[in-house]
């Protein structure tokens, strides 16, 4: 079973956790996610788009990211969620993390923080290796073909990251 730390609206630990998915928290209390934007020296990104079985948003297109669990660092979390939904190891990229948005649901039980981090890495598509749980397939994407998607309400968290893709 995986668990989350909790955190308070200054985004400190509280010494809690919860269990994965339990929106359990409080409106005053947080988890934490992290994304991770892959950039080529091409000027393209990767991107992946969600298999149609996922509860929420499926097809959409998104970039790497998941929780961080319990006792994990942000940036160790970032790490291995993109290695596990594209085979790419950023451990030794240049970038790193950029900035932090929240969400706030009042009464959802499911407010969270997100670590948004940029990595610069050159790669061959033959190096990428797709988690088929997660991503239905992958594109790299300029930054206007991104903007298209969120145009048309298919791309996660566009508004709140699109700084990322400049």
């Amino acid at each position: 079973m995986e668990f989350w730390d909790i955190y308070d609206s200054n985004k400190k630990l509280t010494g809690r956790t919860m269990k994965r998915n339990d929106w359990c928290l409080k409106d005053d209390e947080y988890h934490l996610t992290v994304l991770g934007v892959i950039a080529r020296p091409d000027g393209r990104f990767l991107i992946t788009q969600r298999v149609m079985t996922k509860a929420w948003a499926p097809g959409w297109w998104e970039v790497s990211g998941g929780a961080v669990q319990a006792g994990e660092e942000s940036r160790a979390a970032v790490e291995r969620e993109v290695k596990e939904e594209t085979g790419l190891d950023v451990s030794g990229c240049e970038g790193g993390y950029m900035f932090t948005y929240h969400r706030e649901n009042p009464g959802e039980g499911d407010n969270y923080f997100v670590d948004v981090y940029r990595f610069e890495m050159d790669f061959d598509e033959s190096d990428l290796k797709l988690q088929q749980e997660e991503t239905a397939g992958y594109m790299l994407a300029t930054h206007e073909e991104i903007k298209g998607f969120a145009d048309q309400g298919i791309f996660l968290h566009y508004d709140s990251i699109k700084q990322v893709f400049e």
